[in-house]
């Protein structure tokens, strides 16, 4: 095993996990998982981290995706000790594999960041999301602030390949209203404690447009 896979492999996932599981993020999901209701859908799922936010009372069935197994198997794993019956697989967002409209809720979080064709795949959330569901969506990206984006666009190339393919410099509500989503914002800050470059946040619900 080469360094660039064991890193992949072995020391990414817990930088992501560690990352992503902090408090002011931990915050954010408080607001948002507990949203989702009916068959929810969750991309990028792996490492399981929204599932102790999930009302149980309101969720009738969990489906989720990841490509990185590692993260993925230790989703499974911590769905398996709660007592989850998830569907959760190995897949790509550009190509969901789950029919169209079948899902009430689609939840992504710190996941848009990451995807190869950022335009496909929330063309592929919307598919698989039912006429009347909602997309719930807590996602970082490029801030509003000139001076913050030129740092970001400078950070970005060096930043990808440490953090499994994060982006810094995609908008966030302006890409899902721009493929076929109206959005109702509910917040936008940058993280506490976190440099601005890395901690542009937007949260809120989204629509599909003429459902």
């Amino acid at each position: 095993m080469g360094l660039r896979s064991f890193y992949d492999r072995h020391i990414m996932p817990r930088l992501i996990r560690c990352a992503c599981a902090q408090e002011g993020i931990e915050q954010r999901r408080r607001e948002i998982v507990p949203l989702a209701e009916g068959r929810v859908f969750e991309l990028g799922c792996g490492g399981g981290l929204n599932q102790k936010f999930y009302d149980r009372e309101k969720v009738t069935a969990l489906a989720g995706i990841d490509p990185h197994e590692p993260l993925l198997e230790s989703a499974r794993s911590l769905a398996s000790s709660q007592g989850w019956e998830a569907d959760l697989r190995q897949a790509s967002g550009e190509d969901i594999p789950f029919a169209d409209g079948s899902f009430d809720t689609v939840i992504c979080t710190y996941t848009l960041c990451s995807v190869q064709d950022h335009d496909q795949v929330i063309r592929e959330m919307r598919r698989v999301l039912k006429p009347g569901g909602r997309l719930l969506f807590l996602e970082h990206g490029r801030a509003p602030d000139a001076q913050v984006v030129r740092w970001q666009m400078r950070i970005e190339p060096f930043w990808k390949p440490l953090a499994g393919g994060c982006h810094l410099t995609r908008g966030i509500g302006s890409a899902l209203r721009a493929n076929g989503f109206e959005v109702e914002p509910i917040g936008q800050a940058y993280l506490e404690k976190a440099p601005r470059p890395l901690g542009w946040m937007e949260w809120g619900v989204a629509r599909r447009r003429g459902a």
